[in-house]
C-alpha cells in the first residue's frame, strides 16, 4: 500500500517528467505544494471526478496558475478525464494541458488562472455566489447549497494589489466557506523575495478580518491536516492558511532557490531527484497502488448520490423553489423571458423618454429585475452615478448576503469577483463605474471574454460629455479597445430603446461578456416603426433613410442624434444621406453579408462620428471616408462648450459628409 508521501511524490513525478518534457513550465510550486495536495484533495475536497460539473461540489482554484502541473497531476490521478497522454502533451498545440489552467480546455478546472491575483479574486466570487445561493435557498433541514472554495495561492498573488481589493472584501463579506492556502516558500523569478515584500502577511489578513493559521510546515501532513480542520470549523470569516514550503522540494540541487520556479529541472536533475525521493519509476509512470490512494472516483459518486437525494427530498417539499434552483445553475433564462421583453420594449418605446443612457440603463434594469433573480448587481462606489442599482434591490451588508454589492473604490476586484461568480454559476453578475475606470479592470474584463462568461459591465460618463471634470475622467481610447477584444460585446446606445435591446441581448449572451457605453448627458429619443425596432438586435441598422442617398452616416450613442441633425441640415441643401445607428459594432459584424451591405451599401461614401479615436472607424468608412472623433485628451469645461471646441456640431458633420462626395 502507497505511503502518503509516495502519494505526495506521484504529484512531483508528474510535474517533473511533464515540465523536462514541455523543456518548458514551472515545476517549484507544484513540487513544493505536494503534501498541502494531498491533505485538501484526498481527505477534504467534496467532488466527483465522473462529473465536474455537479452542483453543490467545492471549488478548487489554483490562484498560483503558473504551476499548472499541480492541478493536472491532481485531475489525473483523482480519476477525471484526463489521461496520462494528457499530462504527456503539457504546453503542446490543443493539448488539455495548456502551460495555465485555461477554463473549459480541461475537466475539473474551476477558472483560467496565471495572472497572479485573479485566482483568489476569482475565488472570493465563487465564495460570494455561494453565500448567496445558500440564504436563497436552503429551507430548514435541506442546505442543498453547502460547499466550500479552497484557494492555493504563491507569493506573487499576495503582492499583486488586486488580490487586497478582494481579500478586503471577503473579510468584510465574512465569506467563512473560503478558505485559502498560502504558498510561502520565499521564492518568486527575481530570487529570495525579502528584497521587494516584506509584509507582515498575517497581520494583514487579520485586520481584513480573517481567520488566520500561521506558521504551518506545509510539509507535514499532519500539520496541514489539523490546520485544515481548524479552518473549516471557523465559519464566520475566510481562512488563510499559512504553509511554510521549500519550492522544488525533491530536487537535491534546486529545491529551495529560483532555478526552480519557471524552468524546467534538466534531465540530470529529474534522475538526481528520482533517486532522492526514492521514486524508482520511468517517466510518467505511477504506480497502481499510488493511482488507489490517489482515486476519488467512488467516493466522490458516493457523495454526489448523497446529495442527489438529498436534493430530491428537498424538490419533493419545495418544488417551486427546486425548479428555480435548476434554472439558475442551467444558465436557463425564465419561460416567459421573450414575452417580458417584448413588453417591455413596448412600454419604453411608447414613452419615448429623453432621458441619459446611464439612466435608460437603470430603466432596463427596472424592467428587466422581476423576472431575473439571479440578477447581482453592484458598482465600485458610484452608484448614485452607475444607475446600477432597483427597486427593490438588497444590499450586501456585514456579511449577509443580497443582491446589490457595494464594492467599494475597487474597479479591478469588482470585475474578477463577477467572473467568479459567474464562474460558480446560479447568478448573473452586473457591475458599474465610468468608462474611464474599466482601465482599472482591463485585465479581468479581457479574462471574462477568454472564459467566455456571462458578465455585464455599466461604464458611464462616457465622453466629453461628463464635462467639467476634465481629462482624467473624460475616455478616449476606451471604447474602441473594448471592443478589440475578442468575444466582448460593446454596446453604446443613443436612448432608452437601444439600451433595454442590449441588456435583452447581455443577458441572453451565454458565450460571452459585455459592456454597455453610457452616457452622463441627456439624449433625445428617436421614433422608429417595429421592423427597425427588430432590427437593433443586430448591432447596426438604418434608422433614418433618405430615397436616392449619397453617403452614409455612421453613429453611435450621444452622436446619434448629432448625425439625425446633420440629415436634416443636408436634406435642406438637396443632399439625402442615410443615418447608420451601430450600437453594437461587435454583433454588426456577426451578421451576414446580405445583412451588413443592405445597411453600408459599396459604392456610397461614409462618415462615422464618435466621441473618440477616430482609428477605429477606418474599418467601416475606408481611407476616403471621413471621421469625426478626437485623438487627444480632453478639457475641463462644460459639455456643450467642449463638444463646439471638439467639432462635434451637426455644421462640421454635413462638412466631413460634403467633403466625401
Amino acid at each position: 500500500m502507497a505511503t502518503r508521501t509516495d502519494l505526495a511524490n506521484a504529484i512531483r513525478a508528474l510535474s517533473m517528467d511533464a515540465v523536462e518534457k514541455a523543456k518548458s513550465g514551472h515545476p517549484g510550486a507544484p513540487m513544493g505544494m505536494a503534501e498541502i495536495s494531498e491533505v485538501l484533495w484526498n481527505h477534504h475536497l467534496r467532488h466527483n471526478p465522473a462529473n465536474p460539473k455537479w452542483y453543490d461540489r467545492d471549488r478548487f482554484v489554483l490562484s498560483n496558475g503558473h504551476g499548472s502541473m499541480l492541478i493536472y497531476s491532481l485531475l489525473h490521478l483523482t480519476g477525471y478525464d484526463l489521461g496520462i497522454e494528457d499530462l504527456k502533451q503539457f504546453r503542446q498545440l490543443h493539448s488539455r494541458t495548456p502551460g495555465h489552467p485555461e477554463y473549459g480546455y480541461t475537466p475539473g478546472v474551476e477558472t483560467t488562472t496565471g495572472p497572479l491575483g485573479q485566482g483568489i479574486t476569482n475565488a472570493v466570487g465563487m465564495a460570494m455566489a455561494e453565500k448567496i445561493l445558500a440564504a436563497e435557498f436552503n429551507k430548514p433541514g435541506h442546505d442543498i447549497v453547502n460547499h466550500h472554495t479552497y484557494v492555493f495561492l504563491g507569493d506573487g498573488c499576495m503582492m499583486e494589489g488586486i488580490s487586497h481589493e478582494a481579500c478586503a472584501l471577503a473579510g468584510t463579506w465574512k465569506l467563512g466557506k473560503l478558505i485559502a492556502f498560502w504558498d510561502d516558500n520565499g521564492i518568486s523569478i527575481d530570487g529570495h523575495i525579502e528584497h521587494w515584500y516584506t509584509d507582515d502577511t498575517a497581520k494583514r489578513f487579520e485586520a481584513y478580518g480573517w481567520h488566520v493559521i500561521p506558521n504551518v510546515d506545509g510539509h507535514d501532513f499532519a500539520a496541514v491536516e489539523k490546520a485544515v480542520t481548524e479552518a473549516k470549523a471557523e465559519t464566520g470569516k475566510p481562512s488563510l492558511i499559512c504553509c511554510k514550503t521549500i519550492i522544488g522540494k525533491g530536487s537535491p540541487n534546486k529545491a529551495g532557490t529560483h532555478d526552480v520556479h519557471g524552468a524546467a529541472l534538466g534531465h540530470a536533475e529529474v534522475e538526481a531527484t528520482r533517486k532522492h525521493m526514492g521514486w524508482n519509476h520511468e517517466p510518467f509512470v505511477v504506480p497502481q497502488d499510488v493511482y488507489d490512494g490517489w482515486d476519488a472516483k467512488t467516493k466522490g459518486q458516493g457523495l454526489e448520490t448523497l446529495w442527489n437525494n438529498k436534493f430530491a427530498e428537498y424538490k419533493a417539499a419545495y418544488p417551486t423553489e427546486a425548479a428555480e434552483f435548476e434554472r439558475r445553475m442551467n444558465g436557463e433564462l425564465p419561460i416567459n423571458w421573450q414575452k417580458h421583453v417584448a413588453e417591455k420594449l413596448a412600454e419604453i418605446n411608447a414613452k419615448a423618454e429623453t432621458v441619459a443612457t446611464r439612466k435608460a440603463s437603470q430603466i432596463a434594469i427596472n424592467a428587466l429585475a422581476p423576472v431575473l433573480p439571479e440578477f447581482v448587481g453592484g458598482s465600485a462606489d458610484l452608484t448614485g452615478s452607475n444607475l446600477t442599482n432597483w427597486t427593490g434591490c438588497h444590499p450586501v451588508r456585514h456579511g449577509n448576503p443580497g443582491n446589490y454589492i457595494s464594492y467599494g473604490v475597487r474597479e479591478f476586484g469588482m470585475a474578477a469577483i463577477m467572473n467568479g461568480m459567474a464562474l460558480h454559476g446560479g447568478v448573473l453578475p452586473f457591475g458599474g463605474t465610468f468608462l474611464m475606470f474599466s482601465e482599472y479592470s482591463r485585465n479581468a474584463l479581457r479574462m471574462a471574454a477568454l472564459m467566455k462568461q456571462r458578465v455585464i459591465h455599466v461604464f458611464t460618463h462616457d465622453s466629453i460629455g461628463l464635462g467639467e471634470d476634465g481629462p482624467t475622467h473624460q475616455p478616449v481610447e476606451q471604447t474602441a479597445t473594448l471592443r478589440m477584444i475578442p468575444h466582448m460585446d460593446v454596446w453604446r446606445p443613443c436612448d432608452t430603446v437601444e439600451t433595454l435591446v442590449g441588456w435583452a441581448a447581455s443577458i441572453e449572451r451565454a458565450d460571452g461578456p459585455s459592456c454597455h457605453i453610457l452616457s452622463r448627458q441627456n439624449l433625445p429619443f428617436m421614433q422608429r416603426g417595429d421592423a427597425t425596432i427588430a432590427n437593433i438586435a443586430k448591432g447596426g441598422y438604418v434608422l433614418k433613410d433618405a430615397a436616392g442617398a449619397k453617403a452614409v452616416i455612421i453613429a453611435t450613442g450621444s452622436e446619434v442624434a448629432l448625425a439625425m441633425k446633420a440629415q436634416e441640415t443636408l436634406a435642406a441643401e438637396g443632399i439625402p444621406v442615410r443615418v447608420v445607428s451601430m450600437p453594437s459594432t461587435n454583433v454588426f459584424d456577426r451578421q451576414d453579408k446580405a445583412y451588413k451591405e443592405s445597411v453600408l451599401p459599396k459604392g456610397l461614401p461614409r462618415v462615422a462620428v464618435e466621441a473618440g479615436v477616430t482609428d477605429f472607424w477606418r474599418k467601416y468608412v475606408g481611407l476616403e471616408g471621413a471621421v469625426i472623433g478626437w485623438d487627444r485628451f480632453g478639457e475641463s469645461a462644460p459639455a456643450d462648450e467642449l463638444f463646439k471646441e471638439f467639432g462635434f456640431t451637426p455644421e462640421n458633420v454635413a462638412a466631413a459628409v460634403k467633403s466625401v462626395l
